[in-house]
């Protein structure tokens, strides 16, 4: 069936406002309803329940981010890979097998949830890099960038509210994740096929930002050498960051209930809402930032930033001069304001600035697989060093320390940027040098 003109991609092409409507609805209703088939089951507390003399709850998340941190490093040479007519595909097909292994989750008894929750995380970690790569590359990407990132700030509480709201109606904590998922299964198609209708980057988008090809093995190896000591140095930072995000939202229902809120699960949800909207404008800001090399450095002001917020609200907060509430909104702003410019603008600015072959695909996901792998660590050092802390009090020196290595790490890749782009204006000015003399020989 034909599609209506009003939806056809020519039309998309030439009217900018629709065009952003469609994609940064496509992305964000599709990352959304992508968290009612992650998050839902953290919801649960499984009290009293553990395995192999591990904290049920705690085993189920990390059996979940293990599969979730392979299909990261898959993504490094799949995502960078990707045919665009195969995103769509790849998108619906990762998302059933997800789903069905929740069903799996809910049948089978505790020892084999694991694995059926390891199954359920491990196409997920993909679903990013496919939509993203619908918005990359474009004079607006921030812009549509801060609307996909805007869907994982609130989704996670709304798809716990919901979650809970099941539980609390008598639904059986294992089978509440499958039918979360299957609440949000009509959004989901809504999302995939607006994405569908979004147009490749035009030839302006292009010239403003650099083309973003498929990666080979070659380009990617070819990437990394040249920026190795950069990429260990924002990938460092991202570790800290993605493991702080996790362990903040995987146990958002146990600190809420440590500050007090333990019987208002809407608090999940509308303590998130002012976070997306002050970072989803923050970032979007960064549009009406033509040079590339501005924006680029700018990230780097939003992350240290981000990571002082971290360290001053905390320590604040501990000297009884913000609320519980108002706290936990800062250090979740805090931490999404430098986590959502790697998400949104770093990579795609370095891109742009350097005019290196690459997409984001690949940055992206070495940060992530990494970052996933860091989250696993904090759960193992949590549950095996620090087993008889609280969450609340885990969760506050957390505060602190994330805050630190991004004020320390986000430092010295700022040096090292510096010191980059000064080699690379020479290499480029002598490589004119050499072919105006060459051409004077002629």
């Amino acid at each position: 069936m034909p599609r209506p003109f009003f939806f056809k991609q020519s039309r998309l092409s030439s009217s900018p406002l629709l065009f952003t409507m469609v994609s940064v609805g496509g992305a964000f209703i599709t990352y959304f309803s992508m968290y009612a088939f992650r998050k839902p089951f953290t919801a649960a507390e499984y009290e009293s329940m553990a395995l192999w003399g591990i904290d049920f709850k705690i085993l189920l998340i990390v059996a979940q981010v293990i599969g979730y941190t392979l299909s990261k490093f898959i993504g490094i040479r799949l995502i960078s890979a990707m045919r665009a007519h195969d995103r769509i595909r790849y998108i619906l097909s990762l998302l059933l097998v997800s789903w069905l292994a929740l069903l799996v989750f809910a049948m089978v008894p505790p020892s084999f949830k694991v694995v059926a929750i390891f199954m359920n995380g491990l196409p997920l970690g993909l679903i990013w890099g496919l939509v993203f790569a619908f918005l990359e590359g474009r004079k607006q990407t921030e812009l549509l960038a801060a609307g996909l990132a805007s869907s994982f700030i609130v989704s996670s509480g709304v798809v716990k509210s919901v979650g809970l709201e099941l539980i609390l109606e008598g639904v059986n904590i294992f089978w509440m994740p499958f039918l979360t998922g299957l609440i949000f299964v009509p959004a989901l198609l809504l999302g995939v096929w607006m994405l569908s209708l979004i147009p490749p980057p035009s030839a302006e988008d292009k010239n403003a930002r650099s083309e973003r090809p498929p990666m080979s093995f070659q380009d990617r190896r070819r990437f990394f050498l040249n920026f190795a000591p950069g990429i260990i140095l924002v990938t460092l930072i991202y570790m800290a960051l993605n493991a702080y995000r996790d362990f903040r939202d995987n146990f958002a229902v146990e600190i809420w209930d440590a500050l007090g809120y333990g019987e208002q699960p809407e608090i999940l949800t509308w303590a998130e809402i002012p976070i997306a909207v002050v970072v989803l404008l923050l970032t979007a800001m960064l549009i009406w930032v033509k040079s590339n090399r501005k924006a680029f450095y700018l990230n780097y002001v939003i992350i240290l930033s981000g990571g002082l917020f971290l360290m001053l609200t905390t320590y604040l907060f501990q000297q009884g001069h913000l609320t519980p509430v108002f706290w936990m909104i800062s250090v979740g702003f805090g931490m999404y304001a430098a986590y959502i410019a790697y998400h949104a603008v770093l990579f795609e600015r370095w891109i742009a600035l350097f005019r290196e072959k690459g997409n984001i695909g690949f940055l992206m996901y070495i940060a992530d697989a990494f970052g996933y792998l860091a989250s696993v660590g904090v759960l193992m050092f949590k549950n095996f060093g620090f087993q008889q802390t609280s969450w609340l009090t885990f969760f506050t020196s957390f505060s602190y320390g994330t805050g630190l290595l991004c004020l320390f790490m986000g430092g010295l890749a700022i040096g090292y940027f510096r010191l980059k782009e000064q080699k690379v204006r020479q290499t480029r000015a002598e490589a004119l040098s050499e072919t105006a003399f060459v051409a004077s020989q002629s």
